[in-house]
């Protein structure tokens, strides 16, 4: 009956309810596209990130991350990594021996990050074969390494040439090699293009005095959603004889860029609610004033006021379902849309993504979540806005109500 009575209040003042559900529907529809596209957004540089050199989840000796020191290793073996190799959800497990070394070639020397790959496996996830300028991509059984542009420019080096690395090995063992370049590859960021240098890992393993050890297995999942729960799985199997770090821990410095950018659209998304909100309290006081006349009346024939207080909070909620309704409605086939069809990027700013190796395109998130959000948003709006009149109506004196009608306190 309460619904029933609601549904006909709304319509007996139908300009009021359609600008009230309008303004309700116009906040969720701009909140939805600007959400969708922000967090799209955040994915995209996030598995860019991974992808460049991370990965998602490491496993990792417990003094590694803050030493840096080829001394802090964990094993490469296959029965090491069995146990990760059972997890749902898990794409990619790449083990990487990385270390710091003096490299030389003629007269000049400079540090370089030395990288031991396994080559049939690295690439498929990294992308690292689509940066190769010059030359071939090394194999696992190669005595020989690929090097950064930046590298190759310090040196004056080309494919066919040597260069000596020379450097600190496993347990304090020199760690000294001269190898054949293979291959040069590019990267659009100087810091890794002017440091980088990929050995197979065998390769490295020896160089470095090793054996079967590397500095951490790189994990890549399917969805960066199954994060959390995968990072559980690992940390209940591995630690804490190593540890498990996730990307948050790996690239701190995009994870804050992320919040921050994250909390200014925020912002935007509730200020935006705010002005919405005030059109809407004025609405329901406005409803409630003007009916305070037909409330005394109801409560005088015997209407508990607690279920007066529920019809107008369910009159509300169906205000604010109705534009939620009405913004979702508008909002889904456009996020849907650039969803499987997202923009392309034109002009320096795609050149500049391509030689990141990121696809110039503007991604957009489609999220359950993010619907759910937005309409909790509406409804707690909602809430916070049917406080005065409650309060109004729980005073209401009935005799008062009924003499004095819209005037009555």
């Amino acid at each position: 009956m309460l619904i029933k009575l609601a549904w006909r209040n709304l319509w007996r003042q139908k300009r009021r309810t359609i600008l009230t559900a309008s303004a309700i529907a116009l906040a969720l529809f701009l909140s939805l596209l600007m959400r969708s596209f922000q967090e799209g957004q955040y994915t995209s540089t996030i598995e860019n990130s991974a992808k460049m050199s991370t990965g998602m989840i490491q496993i990792q000796h417990p003094d590694y991350k803050d030493s840096l020191s080829i001394d802090d290793l964990l094993p490469s073996t296959s029965s090491f990594i069995q146990s990760a190799q059972s997890i749902d959800h898990i794409e990619h497990l790449l083990p990487r021996l990385e270390s710091f070394s003096l490299a030389a070639a003629g007269e000049r020397s400079k540090g370089v990050m030395m990288s031991g790959i396994h080559p049939d496996i690295d690439p498929e996830y990294t992308g690292l074969k689509d940066r190769l300028v010059k030359g071939e991509f090394i194999e696992l059984s190669d005595r020989s390494v690929l090097i950064g542009a930046g590298v190759a420019r310090y040196f004056d080096l080309d494919v066919g040439d040597e260069i000596v690395f020379y450097g600190q090995g496993y347990r304090g063992q020199t760690a000294a090699g001269l190898y054949p370049i293979k291959g040069i590859v590019e990267f659009a960021l100087p810091e890794i293009n002017n440091t980088m240098v990929y050995l197979p890992l065998p390769l490295a393993q020896e160089l470095l005095s090793t054996g079967e050890q590397v500095s951490a297995w790189v994990i890549a999942l399917d969805s960066l959603k199954r994060i959390d729960d995968v990072s559980t799985q690992l940390k209940a199997e591995y630690e804490p004889e190593q540890t498990v770090w996730d990307w948050t821990e790996l690239a701190p410095e995009i994870e804050q860029s992320i919040v921050l950018d994250r909390v200014s659209g925020q912002f935007m998304m509730y200020l935006l609610y705010g002005i919405v909100g005030f059109g809407l309290f004025a609405t329901l006081v406005m409803m409630t004033l003007e009916r305070q006349r037909e409330f005394a009346v109801m409560l005088a024939t015997g209407m508990l006021r607690s279920k007066l207080v529920t019809l107008i909070c369910v009159e509300s909620a169906m205000i604010g379902l109705l534009g939620s309704a009405i913004g979702i409605a508008l909002a889904s086939p456009i996020i849907v849309y650039f969803f499987f069809n997202p923009i392309r990027l034109g002009g320096e700013t795609a050149q500049m993504m391509l030689d990141m190796g990121y696809e110039p395109i503007m991604p957009v998130a489609l999220d359950a979540g993010l619907y759910i959000n937005q309409v909790l948003i509406v409804l707690g709006l909602l809430a916070i806005c049917m406080v005065y009149p409650i309060a109004r109506l729980l005073k209401l004196k009935v005799v008062q109500g009924l003499k004095g009608g819209a005037h009555a306190h």
